[in-house]
Formats: structure tokens, C-alpha cells, sequence
């Protein structure tokens, strides 16, 4: 299911249903921690939002419990999880754009912390940034909106690529803003785009089939919770393709991708997990301006560059933040 579609199904499929009663609180206070990803994919933003938590005095297991769901890339799962942590009940809820977006829908007094790479204004979850209103606040690690500097570093490092093929799923208002950048980049610079639309694993692998028989000499990969929760798969065909590619996250590069160009997520569920926890010592979402990220890093993997026979120029080398060797 797309997120469009996902929209108007939250209007029918969570609130058709009455949402139930609070029960008594238990002794701890208990976090909703939800995301549309599957938990393989989410193994380090679990632990930094636990260190998040920690930070804050908040240990789990002794003074809160955390109740995990996970929706495996199948989003139309994500109000009946919703359901399953409100009748709960949980005190906070800590989750991603697809997941905030049902959460706002399921309950207008549970508070909510959401991570995003996308604008929560635009996405209709805060009134503004610094004054979210209702019961939703976040962290947003602002990743649709670096595509042209990401295409400008690809083509930096791979000078001699005519055609770029672009990877993304096209179901969020972030994805089509990066679209449109690299699109515009393109053009400028007389380069032939390739965008593939993929929703799931079979899609990855026809679009690397298409790309071996186009002769695509690089890739860029587009930001969202899909990509990030293939990025074994996408990372691992790029190598046997031998196609250099742009990540947006360190995590593609730490999976052996390439090179990445952009903001923490984990740190930003480090963040969640500190707001999780100022809201559960009582301050109120309405009060809590969405955190955006300041600090974007380039991070370089000289083992794959040299894999792939690349010649890292010394400017490409000045810029990077991070080289793993």
C-alpha cells in the first residue's frame, strides 16, 4: 500500500473504531515505540533511542518499558499496531513519518514524538516548527531536501557517467522535492536520469537488471523509510553492478555502499528519546519545538572506491567528513 492510499485509510480504519478508555496506569510509565520498517532494519535507532532515554535518567526495564512494533514495509498494518499501543496503554509514543501520520489519527491526547526526513509542517503533523501545537512533536533530520548536493558529489567522483539512474520510492512529498532536484541537476549538467519507482524487494532487483542493459554508470538512492530498510540489498547489488552510488544515510556506507552524504538518524532517535523522556518528567508536546539537524556529514568508503576502480579526487577527499579505509 502507498502512503496516499495509507492517508485516507487512516480516516476509515482508525478512527471507525472507538478508541478505548485509558486503563489504570501501570507503576512505570510505558513508550509506543513504532515504526513501518521491519526490526532488522531498525536495530540501531532502537539503541539510540535507548541511549536517548538513558541520558535522560530513564533506564528500561527499571524506571519505563518499552513496547516495540514493527510493521515490515507493510503500511496498511500500521493503525491496528496503533490500536494494539493505545489500548495499552502507553504514556508517549515514539515513531516515524508513516507511523506519526496514523498515530495523530489515532489518538489527539497520547503524546507523540515522530522522526522524519521529510517537513512535519508540510506533512500536516505540527502547525509550526517552533510551535507544534496538539500532542506531536519531533525530530526532523532533513534528508529529501539535500538532493542537489548529493547529485553535485556523485558526479564530482564519477565525471565520466552519462547515464545516472535514480532509486527511490516516490509515496512521500520528500522523495518527489529529491526527484525534482536531481531531475533539475541533471538537466544542467546534460546527464540522461533513469528514475526507477520501486515498493518492494522484486522491484530493487528488476531495476538493477534494467540498469546492467542501459549502461548506467552511477546511482543515486533515494531518502525514506523503504530504501533505508533495503539498504543490505541496495548496497549489495551496487557492488556486484559495480555501480558507484550515493547513499543518504551512513548506515548504506557502514552496509559497504559507497559513499553518503547527509544528517544522523540515529542521532535523531537519540534526540526522541530525550524528548520521550522530558515529556514523560511532564512538559507537553505543544511546547517542544521540533529539532531540526544542523550538521550534515559526507562520508566516503575508500575500500569500495577502490573496489570499483575509482580515482577519489583530492577535492572529493577535502570534503568528506568521515573516510572508512
Amino acid at each position: 500500500m502507498r502512503r496516499r492510499e495509507f492517508i485516507t485509510l487512516l480516516g476509515s480504519a482508525v478512527t471507525a473504531r472507538p478508541i478505548a478508555v485509558r486503563a489504570q496506569q501501570s507503576a512505570i510509565p510505558v513508550i509506543g515505540f513504532l515504526r513501518s520498517t521491519p526490526l532488522n532494519a531498525s536495530t540501531s535507532l532502537v539503541a539510540a533511542f535507548r541511549q536517548g532515554l538513558k541520558e535522560s535518567g530513564f533506564d528500561e526495564g527499571h524506571n519505563v518499558a518499552v513496547e516495540f512494533r514493527f510493521a515490515d514495509n507493510q503500511i496498511d498494518r500500521l493503525p491496528g499496531l496503533l490500536d494494539e499501543l493505545v489500548r495499552h496503554p502507553v504514556n508517549v509514543i515514539v515513531t516515524n513519518v508513516l507511523g506519526a501520520l496514523a498515530a495523530k489519527n489515532a489518538s489527539t491526547s497520547i503524546p507523540i514524538v515522530f522522526v522524519t526526513g521529510s517537513d512535519p509542517v508540510k506533512d500536516g503533523l505540527v502547525a509550526s516548527l517552533n510551535r507544534p501545537g496538539g500532542n506531536v512533536t519531533g525530530v526532523s533530520f532533513v534528508s529529501g531536501a539535500l538532493g542537489t548536493k548529493r547529485f553535485e558529489i556523485l558526479g564530482q567522483l564519477t565525471p565520466n557517467a552519462k547515464t545516472i539512474a535514480m532509486l527511490v520510492q516516490l509515496d512521500a512529498d520528500e522523495a518527489v522535492l529529491e526527484q525534482r532536484q536531481v531531475q533539475a541537476v541533471a538537466r544542467a549538467t546534460g546527464q540522461q536520469l533513469i528514475v526507477f519507482d520501486v515498493n518492494n524487494a522484486a522491484d530493487i532487483e528488476s531495476a538493477f537488471a534494467t540498469m546492467a542493459t542501459r549502461g548506467v554508470g552511477a546511482l543515486y538512492v533515494g531518502t525514506g523509510p523503504f530504501t533505508n530498510s533495503h539498504r543490505e540489498q541496495l548496497t549489495g547489488l551496487a557492488a556486484r553492478n559495480a555501480i558507484p552510488a550515493m547513499y543518504s544515510l551512513r548506515e548504506f556506507v557502514a552496509a559497504g555502499g559507497l559513499m553518503s552524504y547527509g544528517a544522523s538518524i540515529t542521532d535523531a532517535y537519540r534526540q526522541a528519546g530525550i524528548y520521550a523522556a522530558r515529556i514523560l518528567k511532564g512538559e507537553k508536546p505543544a511546547d517542544l519545538p521540533v529539532m531540526q539537524s544542523t550538521k550534515f556529514d559526507f562520508v566516503l568508503n575508500l575500500k569500495v572506491a577502490k573496489a570499483l576502480g575509482l580515482t577519489v579526487p583530492e577535492r572529493v577527499l577535502s570534503l568528506a567528513d568521515e573516510v572508512i579505509e
